[in-house]
């Protein structure tokens, strides 16, 4: 799926201001049950423990920046939903000690990856949660290839960063028997296609392409009882750094977009920075999302962006209904996948969305509507049913272990019932989790 928004960012880094806070979301990492080790008023290196998870303790969470952990915010049932850290104004760091990933042992690389905080970056498939440090993935998998509106240039968000990452690499290459795998495409830089001990696949065609689930299915798909670690290019930097330099730089490149957005560039931050800093105040009449559009989390102002995040999205709250909206043709200037405006008749047109369903949830089924959009062997439809039943054997049948709530990015904006269906994924994946395991 093809679609082109208003308002991306400029290819150009600056330096983002120093938040005065900086925050670690749990919720973030799904299915993660925090235990805390540190207090509020407790003194902080920037790589220090803050806690780790109640099911898997080798998963350990550091804190990005130096300074002292001003709040622990929690929810329902004491459900700790923010970890915030006043910040020094310069970090100081933690030191791990510095080694060559390519000579050391498997058991050291790994075991430094966990202490340092940067097991949280990996993820596995399937049920796209944090990876379970006892397993042993067959494969791990990089997409270097950005296919999703607005979202930042991963090529871009690197390139000062190649050694880094090319150290990351050298490490991620030991916690596999297989490949580690990385995809570019025609757009990417050389710098990226030279990076060495990787097998490098050119990805071809619109959103989701660069997905790095579709680009699993096609490459290497995964059956019952195996498993597939996926982590972010810039990410992988972050490990190459504490390699090389024995030290957890939590430096985040977020792009900042969208039609709403008045200064459209890179930003080079720390994980967790508090929104604010990026892109200022904003009125109730615009809706920040941590992430892309499709994909990303809603934010309000002076929250924090998520650990994930290499993008901050700005686009108008869609308050003012269409009148006679469901006529065909009578509002061109939006963009509709099933031709009922004239959009289709401008291909490189881009458009300015708004938060508008354009309709409510309603009992429409589309034939063949979601495959348009999901380039994967498998049923969309049947698959979303039979995870809305909760039928297990059907959603293993259907490939509910290749994929993702990302993957059904697509699938849900040009689904014409208007339901939740990453929502509907996820709750199938964690209905997996709890009965197989």
């Amino acid at each position: 799926m093809t679609l082109k928004l208003e308002g991306e960012a400029e290819k150009e880094l600056v330096e983002a201001p120093r938040s005065k806070t900086y925050a670690i979301k749990p919720p973030d990492f799904h299915s993660v049950v925090p235990k805390m080790v540190v207090k509020e008023g407790a003194k902080l290196l920037a790589g220090d423990e803050i806690f780790y998870s109640k099911y898997t303790d080798e998963i350990r969470f550091t804190s990005p920046v130096s300074g002292v952990l001003k709040e622990i915010k929690r929810g329902a049932k004491r459900k700790v939903l923010e970890v915030i850290i006043e910040a020094d104004p310069q970090d100081v760091y933690r030191d791990f000690g510095k080694m060559d990933a390519s000579k050391a042992e498997a058991k050291d690389v790994k075991e430094r990856i966990l202490e340092s905080g940067c097991g949280a970056f990996i993820y596995q498939r399937p049920y796209d949660i944090v990876a379970d440090p006892k397993d042993t993935p067959k494969a791990i998998f990089i997409s270097a290839v950005t296919t999703a509106p607005l979202a930042g240039d991963k090529g871009f968000i690197i390139k000062d960063k190649i050694a880094a990452f090319q150290e990351g690499v050298n490490a991620l290459k030991k916690l596999t028997p297989g490949a580690v795998h990385v995809s570019v495409d025609d757009h990417s830089a050389q710098y990226l296609k030279s990076i060495q001990g990787v097998e490098l696949h050119h990805v071809k065609g619109p959103h989701p392409a660069g997905n790095v689930g579709v680009q699993i299915h096609n490459i290497d798909p995964i059956n019952r009882g195996e498993r597939v670690w996926t982590i972010g290019v810039e990410d992988v930097a972050t490990i190459g750094t504490l390699f090389l330099t024995g030290e957890y730089h939590a430096e985040r490149t977020i792009a900042v977009a969208g039609s709403e957005a008045t200064n459209r560039k890179y930003y080079k931050t720390k994980i967790g920075a508090n929104v604010s800093d990026l892109i200022g105040q904003v009125s109730d009449e615009v809706r920040i999302i941590s992430g892309d559009v499709l994909t990303g989390t809603q934010l309000s102002n002076n929250q924090y962006v998520g650990f994930f995040e290499n993008e901050v999205s700005l686009i108008p709250e869609g308050k003012n209904y269409r009148l006679f909206g469901w006529l065909p043709f009578t509002y061109n200037n939006i963009h509709s996948h099933s031709h009922t405006s004239l959009s289709w008749l401008f291909p490189n047109k881009k458009y300015t969305p708004t938060t508008n369903l354009n309709g409510e949830e309603r009992a429409l089924v589309v034939t063949g509507e979601m495959e348009e959009v999901l380039p994967m062997d498998i049923y969309p439809m049947q698959l979303i049913k039979a995870c809305m039943a909760g039928d297990i054997e059907k959603m293993e049948n259907l490939g509910i272990y290749e994929v993702a709530p990302e993957d059904f990015a697509a699938v849900e904006y040009v689904n014409t019932s208007k339901i939740e269906i990453q929502e509907v994924i996820r709750l199938g994946l964690d209905l997996m989790i709890t009965e197989v395991g």
